[in-house]
């Protein structure tokens, strides 16, 4: 145990190391790559194998942070396993998963075996009983899967179909019997290499670890229904943490308890203990939906400091040795995966074209993977770090090639509905009003006034005498809503669509402009709660009428001077975005731009996301600047920004 000056240092290192993995992470972001290579990487670079920041003698002091991580992927595991995602379909799904993880099981461990003699720790070991041991962990590994990755792709091609439920139902189980299937072959492991003997008497000793662990876990998840009722937040969050970490504590010291009919110490694995808590608190408590939350919230810091650790640890020398070992194993997972899926498919009378296609949607490893390598390391020193190192080189791979072909076999299968493309700015701002009332009429005032051209589309023949109007084009038609209208309302020209009918017709809206015409802005007024989330999907900006004027009144209250802006109540002024079209612009600084003097810049939003707009702040072609002023100084700003 070091010095506590010693460990401070240690810890103010890896910090700084952490803070640099993140704009790394971020840099690989950028291009498409996975955040977590980019903190592996960043660890690989400080590690002791090549710039030696951080160096090999603080790792056990920093052991604390990797097992409070697992405990935090463990939890996250359990969270994700929804029931409602299975229910009716377990059965199939089992199935499904059982074919899997047997071919991925049986075509692994033969290739471990069968390249023993390449593998330097392997081509070490004495005994056989060794190699069948690093040979089954390895496999092991090679099973889990990435829910988040999954669920990530899947928003953001907004997949739905047979398909596309069927991978996450595998999915988000998989992790679930993963984690129980190693720690069943871990506690026979570490018992048949401490010198048990293997008979029924020792797989009942075995069962009732893993009985212990469930227990455990189901009380780790009461508790931690307990701690969620607690306030604040950050409270939660540390509790979280804290439990997780206690666990590993709780572990550790089983293993050295011997019971009189044992000969051995009592085996327990932390991870299911975690997993199994996190499925408690998600499906039998109500804090269910905060706990999941809670997690996503935390886990960009804990995720940058575990990957981080973990890039850091890796011994680079062996990855070198062994990248074409590697390679190898890429390739027999996936031919495990893929005469899995079709057995299992064709056992559940699956179409032959999806049972084809399974395969690809089943390659991406992330967190879960890591964690059951990184134990194995802690389990089985020294062989087991190496291995822990080349199996993280086959999850890296895996992450890389993943996500593309689970994108490319949504597709194929006819299930993904990606967004359109935005069709280029025409110099003319345009809106169309979905909906025939009032208050229609009165924004499309509103915005001529600001100088857009403005349709109205109404569908009931019997409204437009009641609202004639000389100076808005009311567009009459009894044409239902569909592609072949919009493109004759010419939607893909628009700027702006807002859709004032039923939520139904106003889903429908969103979703044909979302796939097929790419308008960014789709305002909708919303009438059922429960098609909040359908909407948010799509990008829709929603104005929810039961807490609009709520929110309204709240905000003259707190900042009176922004809420009249806005609402058009300060004379002369107005508030507005513009969008930066002009190439000139492109990388110039805010300070450098020749705005009117009484003009002034309220924020910036890159790519959908808020940037802090200082000075030095540079422009990027896209970017949406909300800028403030006199209405004549505005029409001066809106001609720097257009092209």
């Amino acid at each position: 145990m070091p010095e506590l000056p010693e460990l401070v240092v240690f810890l103010a290192i890896f910090l700084i190391v952490a803070l640099a993995s993140r704009q790394i992470g971020d840099f690989f972001n950028r291009y498409s790559l996975p955040l977590i290579s980019g903190f592996l990487v960043a660890g690989l670079v400080s590690g002791p194998f090549v710039l030696d920041l951080v160096p090999i003698e603080s790792l056990p002091s920093l052991q604390f942070i990797n097992e409070t991580a697992l405990a935090f992927i463990a939890f996250a595991a359990g969270g994700e396993l929804q029931l409602k995602f299975v229910r009716g379909r377990l059965g199939n799904l089992f199935t499904i998963l059982m074919m899997q993880m047997l071919a991925v099981l049986v075509l692994g461990a033969l290739s471990f075996i069968l390249l023993a003699e390449y593998i330097p720790f392997m081509r070490e070991m004495s005994q056989s009983t060794q190699v069948i041991t690093a040979a089954l962990l390895g496999s092991v590994i090679m099973v889990a899967r990435s829910p988040s990755s999954t669920l990530a792709i899947i928003k953001e091609v907004r997949a739905k179909g047979h398909f596309t439920s069927t991978v996450l139902g595998v999915t988000v189980i998989k992790d679930a019997v993963v984690i129980i299937v190693f720690a069943t072959v871990v506690s026979i492991s570490a018992a048949i290499l401490e010198g048990g003997t293997f008979s029924a008497g020792f797989l009942l000793v075995v069962l009732l670890e893993i009985l212990l662990d469930l227990g455990l876990g189901i009380m780790v998840g009461l508790f931690l229904r307990m701690a969620l009722s607690l306030r604040p937040a950050w409270l939660k969050a540390a509790l979280i943490l804290l439990v997780g970490f206690g666990v590993f504590g709780l572990s550790s010291f089983l293993h050295d308890v011997h019971l009189p009919f044992l000969p051995l110490g009592i085996f327990s694995e932390p991870l299911l203990i975690c997993m199994t808590a996190g499925f408690v608190v998600a499906n039998y408590t109500r804090h269910g939906t905060e706990f999941r939350l809670l997690l996503e919230n935390v886990s960009p810091p804990v995720f940058i400091a575990f990957f981080t650790l973990v890039g850091i640890s890796l011994e680079l020398d062996l990855l070198i040795q062994t990248w074409f070992i590697a390679v190898i194993l890429v390739g027999v997972r996936l031919a495990g995966l893929f005469v899995g899926s079709i057995a299992g498919g064709l056992v559940v009378r699956d179409p032959m074209k999806l049972n084809l296609l399974a395969g690809f949607a089943y390659i991406t490893q992330a967190g879960v993977s890591v964690g059951l390598a990184k134990e194995i390391g802690v389990e089985f020193p020294p062989w087991g770090e190496q291995l822990a190192t080349l199996s993280i080189g086959v999850i890296v791979i895996n992450q890389l090639i993943g996500p593309p072909f689970f994108k490319w076999a949504i597709t194929r299968a006819g299930e993904a509905h990606p967004p359109a493309e935005r069709a280029e700015f025409d110099g003319v701002r345009d809106a169309i009003i979905f909906g025939l009332e009032n208050q229609s009429l009165a924004l499309a005032r509103q915005l001529i006034a600001h100088e857009w051209q403005v349709k109205i589309v109404c569908q009931d023949m019997t409204k437009p005498d009641r609202f004639r109007s000389a100076d808005v084009d009311i567009i009459c038609t009894e044409e239902p809503l569909g592609r072949e209208l919009f493109e004759r309302l010419q939607v893909d020209k628009a700027d702006a669509l807002v859709a004032l009918l039923s939520d139904q017709e106003n889903l429908e809206i969103c979703r044909l402009n979302y796939e097929h015409f790419g308008v960014d802005d789709m305002i909708v007024l919303l009438n059922e709660s429960e098609n909040l989330e359908s909407f948010n999907d799509m990008g829709a900006l929603i104005v929810d009428p039961r807490t609009a004027l709520v929110s309204l009144l709240d905000h003259l209250v707190r900042s009176p001077v922004a809420a009249s802006l806005i609402l058009g109540m300060e004379e002369d002024h107005d508030i507005i975005d513009l969008e930066v079209r002009d190439p000139a612009l492109n990388g110039v600084a805010i300070r450098d731009l020749r705005l009117p003097h009484d003009v002034v810049i309220m924020s910036l939003h890159r790519d959908g996301l808020p940037l802090v707009s200082l000075g030095y702040t540079r422009l990027k072609l896209g970017d949406r600047v909300s800028v403030v002023g006199p209405v004549q100084s505005l029409a001066e700003a809106t001609l720097l920004f257009d092209d």
